[in-house]
């Protein structure tokens, strides 16, 4: 099993150490596919048996971190975005399935009309939130539990504006703040699409294995072995 972490890695940012030190404690196989490499020729992904959408943005391309996405949306790749991967999974999913051409990110493109993700009201960028879990979803599954609390770098989110045509195009909001914030989303039917605002790889060590981690490593797996049957 290989899993492909998309981002342009950077020692210098702990979420992409933290990300490197959590997935090799569960003893996964990772390789970072920097961004730039993806726009230039998508056949990168190839091999990848799961893709994680990285913290860090903004990203070299983020036409490159999109096509990621779309590419795990409709090959049934097991997906996890984390952070800047939760915002992405937005965007592209409004440019590709809501068919809104100029939905954009306000830390890369803040002039534009149709802006999908936006700054918090209040940033939550080195704290640590409670997430109320929704029942009956595929975090509900996850966590076992309906509360977690969870490390956040983020200071963008969704736009309100748009969380009502995500949700009747497909995507299911399935985690919040105490305040009705979305902070978890999910793609029902796929084979495992799930993305955080937070970074549960930059949880404490003691909380090994956590439960997201351990859930995208499982469907991952399962993954390779249909692909390695198949062969």
């Amino acid at each position: 099993m290989t899993i492909g972490i998309v981002g342009d890695r950077n020692t210098g940012n702990v979420t992409h150490v933290a990300t490197d030190s959590a997935f090799a404690r569960l003893g996964a196989r990772t390789r970072w596919i920097p961004t730039p490499d993806i726009a230039a020729d998508r056949s990168v992904l190839a091999g990848c048996d799961g893709l994680m959408i990285s913290p860090g943005s903004p990203y070299l391309s983020m036409d490159g971190a999109l096509a990621a996405v779309r590419y795990a949306r409709e090959q049934d790749i097991p997906l996890l975005g984390t952070c800047a991967g939760f915002q992405h999974v937005l965007v592209e999913y409004a440019r590709n399935v809501l068919g809104i051409a100029g939905a954009d990110h306000a830390e890369v493109n803040p002039e534009a009309a149709e802006l999908v993700c936006v700054p918090l009201t209040c940033s939550v960028a080195g704290q640590q939130h409670p997430v109320l879990v929704e029942p009956g979803t595929l975090a509900a599954r996850l966590y076992q539990a309906a509360e977690s609390v969870e490390p956040f770098y983020c200071t963008f989110g969704l736009n309100p504006d748009y969380r009502e045509p995500l949700e009747r195009a497909g995507l299911r909001f399935t985690g919040f703040d105490t305040d009705g914030e979305p902070r978890i989303v999910e793609l029902p039917g796929h084979r495992f699409f799930l993305a955080t605002l937070y970074v549960p790889q930059a949880a404490p060590a003691s909380r090994d294995p956590h439960p997201v981690l351990a859930g995208f490593l499982a469907a991952s797996n399962r993954a390779a072995v249909r692909e390695s049957a198949a062969r």
